[in-house]
């Protein structure tokens, strides 16, 4: 078929597999490959995959050429000037055949979910999501790369605080938009120099580091409340994570009676599953308090390794479904978390407090920090750094004696 190639970019014309019409024949599209990045530009022409196959020994396939030859040689005539003019671009080649169909922010945004989702990626996805909505809410339905400057995004930033949404939310929400600039950038929607991001640009805010650790005796006195069942359930499930080497809600609620081995439960974080080219396989004893939890709000052990040791996920879910279930579940045990902190006098807590009071109550109580990293499946000591809360105030006291102990 039609090729054409000068200084780096390509010209080709394919039939667009990627999505069938209702007629049950694909477009014939001229594909422009620059950087190892394509864009599809229409003929206008549909063709079946056997028309495709037989498109210059068929009579009928040949009537189609050359409305196939003209949208390819206009196509091949604008890269031409452009290449010989100066640096090519997507955006100078729209521009030189009339037209500019460069994407909203918005529908770069959703391509981006779709992309997630396709990849499974769930929470990536709805951070995205959650992102685009914001973006929508503070301006519009139809932004343009062009109207994204420096100032732009500090006026989007102050917006976004004045509604009382946190520094980790903003900067997660700004970091998602400065994706889709950056793939903008290269696919030459907008120009290097005009990119907002970056030593000169708008940066975003970072998020106050939190110390989210609970000490021995608020867990302690955490263990000991008395409640409604449903929050004592909870507070369970909040336990068990605490016990479990601080997994995370995700990973525990899909736990299965086929991790138990030797008295251990091993599982692999789904989080950092493919981060170190294998499977990183965590290990945390069973103590007598993670059994009498399952005994009380597990699945009964029917010796099958595939049920789920809690109650809450079933194996039928697609990807989102389970996410939303799991999601669900930590919003209720956030809700019961909160009313049992008002209860006893303690400092508001939620799930993700597990995780660092696990670390925490480890290295406060002596326990090498490299055994703690394998513990949280960290990929290094400084990950794990970062989780442990500090020194409490009797040991800075302990420590601050040792400078005038002279004996």
């Amino acid at each position: 078929m039609l090729k054409y190639r000068k200084d780096g970019v390509s010209v080709i014309v394919v039939l667009d597999r990627r999505r069938m019409k209702n007629s049950g024949l694909f477009p014939v599209k001229i594909e422009v490959v620059y950087r190892r990045h394509q864009r599809y530009i229409p003929t206008w022409v549909d063709m079946s995959e056997k028309e495709w196959a037989k498109v210059t020994d068929s009579n009928r396939c040949r009537k189609k050429l050359p409305e196939i030859e003209r949208a390819f040689s206009r196509v091949r005539e604008a890269v031409d000037g452009i290449v010989s003019s100066g640096t090519f671009s997507y955006r100078k080649l729209m521009l030189s055949m009339g037209t500019d169909d460069i994407p909203t922010v918005n529908a770069s945004l959703r391509l981006m979910m779709e992309r997630l989702l396709g990849a499974g990626k769930v929470n990536s996805y709805y951070r995205c999501r959650s992102s685009l909505l914001n973006i929508e809410r503070f301006a519009g339905e139809d932004l343009r790369f062009r109207d994204i400057t420096k100032q732009w995004l500090q006026n989007c930033e102050d917006h976004w605080l004045g509604e009382g949404k946190s520094l980790t939310t903003v900067n997660i929400y700004m970091n998602t938009l400065k994706s889709v600039l950056y793939e903008a950038m290269r696919k030459g929607y907008i120009r290097e120099a005009d990119f907002p991001f970056g030593r000169t640009g708008y940066k975003a805010p970072k998020p106050r580091s939190r110390k989210l650790a609970l000490d021995k005796q608020q867990i302690k006195r955490i263990m000991e409340y008395r409640g409604p069942v449903k929050v004592e359930m909870f507070r369970d499930l909040w336990l068990f994570s605490y016990l479990c080497n601080g997994i995370n809600f995700k990973d525990m609620l899909s736990l299965k009676y086929g991790s138990i081995s030797d008295g251990e439960i091993c599982f692999v974080r789904s989080k950092t599953m493919y981060a170190y080219g294998r499977s990183k396989v965590i290990k945390a004893v069973i103590c007598p308090e993670m059994d009498d939890i399952i005994r009380r709000w597990g699945n009964p052990r029917d010796g099958n390794p595939e049920t789920f040791i809690f109650p809450f996920l079933t194996g039928t879910e697609d990807t989102i479904g389970a996410e939303s279930t799991v999601r669900q579940v930590i919003s209720r045990c956030n809700a019961a978390l909160k009313r049992i902190a008002s209860d006893l006098g303690i400092p508001p807590f939620t799930t993700y407090s597990a995780r660092h009071s696990f670390a925490t109550v480890m290295q406060r109580s002596g326990v090498a920090v490299s055994f703690i990293s394998e513990s949280l499946g960290h990929s290094s000591l400084a990950v794990t750094e970062s989780y442990l809360a500090g020194f409490d105030r009797e040991t800075r006291l302990r420590n601050a004696a040792v400078l005038t102990d002279f004996a």
